[in-house]
This record gives C-alpha cells, structure tokens and sequence, in this order.
C-alpha cells in the first residue's frame, strides 16, 4: 500500500503556519485544530520546518515570560522527516517508528501535499487485516 493510498482516504487538508508567524500564533492554531504539530511553510506552499506542542514546552522552558512573541522560525524544527505520496506505508512505518516521530509530512516536488500520523497507519493496517481476516474466514467456511 502507498502514501497516496492513506491521502485518498484521510484527505489531503493540512493545518499550516508561516514561519514568521509568532510562537503564540502557533499556539492558538495548535490549539483551535486540536493537532500536535504544525507543518511550516513558505509562501509558495514548500515545507521548510515543523513546530510541535514539545517545541513550544522546550520554548517556554528555556525562555520564560515573553516566549510567546518569537518566531516560529526560531523553535521550528528545519529539515523534518518528510516522505514522498509513493512511498510505501511499510517503509514510512518502519521511518517513523525508527526515529521516533508520530507525524511525517508529504512532499511532492517540494510542495506539502498532507501529512501521515501513527493513527492514519494504524488505522489502514487495521482495516487492510481486517478485510483480509474476512476474506481468508470466507474462503475457509466456503462461503462465495
């Protein structure tokens, strides 16, 4: 199964910010869209960095009052795990569970195209056993 195959059933709406937005920016649309991360983008829809709730802890942690009013830029993650929509739904398993992330941004030609989660693998994997459990039980009862 393939990255494009999850799209087309989870859809393809991902919630961005730009970079030079403020970090309390980040927040409220963290916030207001129930989600863990937000992909950064650049004017022309490229992915240029990921900011997560973990980046805004260390934030606030390390800078305190005021953390609110830098950046996005400035406690993005640059350079994030990013997969391709032909990529198999093994293979980006296998990438997240190996470095530990829960979230893998799309990209196709360097444009965010969606984003895969832990949940949106669990759930095709789910329902692929599933659908195959059924199919292997139909067979053997003889059922057609």
């Amino acid at each position: 199964m393939l990255v494009s195959e999850v799209l087309d059933r989870k859809g393809r709406r991902v919630v961005t910010i730009d970079s030079e937005a403020s970090v309390q920016d980040a927040v409220a649309r963290l916030v207001q869209n129930d989600v863990g991360s937000l992909p950064v983008v650049d004017g022309e829809g490229r992915l240029v960095g990921v900011v997560s709730e973990r980046d805004v802890l260390r934030l606030m942690h390390h800078k305190g009052d005021g953390f609110g009013r830098l950046r996005v830029a400035s406690v993005m993650t640059c350079n994030p795990v990013t997969c391709r929509v032909d990529d198999s739904v093994d293979d980006v398993m296998g990438l997240m569970s190996e470095r530990r992330i829960a979230k893998v941004p799309i990209v196709e030609d360097e444009i965010l195209v969606g984003v895969v989660s832990v949940g949106d693998v669990v759930k095709v994997m789910y329902e692929k056993v599933t659908t195959e459990n059924h199919h292997l039980m139909s067979y053997i009862h003889g059922d057609r």
